[in-house]
């Protein structure tokens, strides 16, 4: 155990901080409810239509990073191959996107779009309409602008740590051209701080929602009764295993087990594909994209403006989905930035910006074509009335039943529990990496401590089981919304001190070329010195003649 590489500051300063707000809720359950309520009306009420401004301003940020010449930057040595092959990079950026939950909301959001559809249409007199939105308006919220989120912070982390050779992953570290020494100070702390609370926030809302998931499945299986004590072992079970895989390291635990749940969740698709109504899914699907196309800059920005006006019926359509999963995706942002940024040595910035999005993108889309359009189809054939399940006995039971309704229905809901802990495991044992690497001062062979990493992944559990606990979906997407809220301005702060780094890097390298471009940041700095030593001749040649 060295722990001399550990940033004690941070790591005690974070933990109190959880303590801090995870006990007085535990204490005041109703109280503490309220006062998250408050805390969501004030922001969503004041400040959502920043949360949609944001996410529009980084999609195109880094379309624009991507095809300038920036976006040419490796991030590695000069002939170094990428660390990891492409589909075991693509298989662990999306398994620490979207973990379990993707599971969740693919199989049972469209319901909820289904009776409460967008832009005011009345499901009953307008059920064409609100069908077409209720397979689409989920595979958008989980779409390009999601990773883009995602994408920004890997962006100047993998740049500080690969091309300036940083020997820590910290935002504070990524944001020193803007904060210089103020970096090393408290400030540096508090935004890392904010950063750990906020994935602690954030991992606490999936894991609050994909283990009652997984309680119910295994109630499926086996003859055990639904209660808060098998959720918390199933909790704590899960918590162990990812965990452990944690502790195993990036390539040892981290990439096999992506690469197995890629494996499982591939067979779960197809299986769903072949033997459900092929033609309508891939029909739906295809519509759904082409919606999106349509409408794509209408359903980015729409912020129901009328609602606050007499006489205008008020849905809360974007405060309760597109702000919600702007949020969740802003307060994971930081963390899966970072584990992307990790995973994408040997890459150049352009196709780490690129292929993030495309295969987060493409994944999103297979699951929420395939498993959402199969449940859509069981409600609009009769089959199975899906929305009468879910609004009489909640979401998971919901969920469940559909997996039911498949051939061989009791190994595909065996594969379907197994896979969402998998899932919930693959993101989970990358967080507390990540974690670990956070509160370091130092991440000494790409690794931070074991222990560190150990101790943050039996840390995680602690948040889910007081959401658990207080109850509710309510409760889980308002603790999103309010946590991302901080966030929006330290994203702000990474795109710019990137930009101002990178190119400021540049322009000093005088070697650039419109190409793959590898910069040696020691040369940089010597090339910077030498200039700024010419610059200062010309201005006082007489004293150099005397010298």
């Amino acid at each position: 155990m060295n722990r001399k590489f550990i940033d004690w500051p941070t790591f005690i300063a974070a933990f109190i901080l959880l303590l801090a707000v995870v006990i007085p809720l535990v204490i005041y359950p109703e109280a503490g409810t309220e006062f998250v309520n408050k805390l969501n009306d004030f922001v969503s009420g004041n400040f959502g239509f920043l949360y949609l401004v944001m996410g529009l301003g980084i999609f195109f940020f880094l379309i624009f990073v991507a095809f300038s010449q920036n976006g040419h930057v490796k991030l590695g040595e000069k002939g170094e191959k990428p660390e990891f092959g492409t589909a075991s990079w693509a298989g662990m950026l999306f398994s620490a996107g979207i973990g379990s939950s993707i599971l969740y909301w693919a199989t049972i959001e469209w319901a909820f779009y289904y009776q409460g559809p967008p832009f005011g249409i009345d499901p009953n007199e307008q059920q064409l309409e609100a069908i077409q939105w209720a397979s689409t308006y989920g595979i958008f919220h989980w779409g390009p602008i999601a990773w883009a989120i995602y994408t920004l912070p890997a962006i100047p982390m993998a740049y500080f740590f690969y091309v300036r050779k940083t020997p820590v992953i910290k935002i504070s570290e990524t944001l020193r051209p803007l904060l210089g020494k103020n970096s090393d100070t408290v400030l540096g702390r508090i935004i890392d701080v904010l950063f750990i609370f906020g994935l602690l926030g954030g991992a606490g809302t999936t894991l609050a929602l994909g283990t009652p998931l997984i309680t119910t499945g295994v109630t499926d299986i086996f003859p055990l009764e639904d209660t808060m004590l098998l959720r918390t072992i199933i909790l704590l079970s899960v918590t162990a295993i990812f965990g452990i895989s944690s502790y195993l390291g990036l390539k040892e635990g981290i990439k096999r087990l992506s690469d197995f749940n890629l494996i499982l969740a591939v067979f779960l698709l197809i299986f769903v594909f072949v033997t459900g109504p092929t033609l309508f899914i891939a029909e739906t699907t295809t519509n759904s994209i082409g919606l999106i196309l349509d409408n794509f800059f209408h359903m980015s920005t729409w912020t129901e403006p009328l609602a606050n006006i007499e006489g205008f019926n008020e849905t809360g359509f974007p405060e309760s989905w597109t702000v919600f999963y702007w949020a969740w995706w802003l307060v994971y942002a930081p963390f899966v930035g970072l584990f992307i940024a990790r995973i994408s040595r040997g890459r150049t910035i352009r196709q780490v910006i690129v292929g993030t999005i495309i295969y987060g993108s493409l994944g999103c889309i297979l699951f929420f074509g395939i498993m959402g359009n199969f449940g859509l189809y069981l409600q609009l054939t009769g089959s199975f009335d899906v929305v009468s399940v879910l609004n009489e006995q909640g979401a998971p039971v919901a969920i469940i039943s559909i997996i039911n309704q498949l051939p061989l229905a009791r190994f595909m809901v065996i594969v379907f529990v197994i896979l969402s802990i998998v899932f919930l495991a693959t993101t989970f044992d990358s967080s507390s990496y990540i974690l670990a690497s956070v509160t370091q001062k130092e991440v000494e062979n790409g690794e931070p401590e074991r222990w560190n990493r150990l101790f943050w992944a039996f840390t995680l559990c602690i948040l889910p089981l007081t959401l658990m606990f207080l109850g509710g979906l309510s409760t889980l997407q308002t603790a999103s919304i309010v946590g991302g809220f901080p966030l929006i301005f330290i994203m702000f702060l990474l795109a710019w001190s990137f930009m101002r780094a990178s190119t400021g890097d540049l322009k000093a390298d005088d070697k650039f070329r419109p190409k793959t471009v590898v910069l040696d940041y020691k040369s940089i700095r010597e090339k910077i010195r030498l200039r700024r030593l010419r610059k200062k001749e010309k201005k006082n040649p007489k004293n150099n003649d005397e010298e």
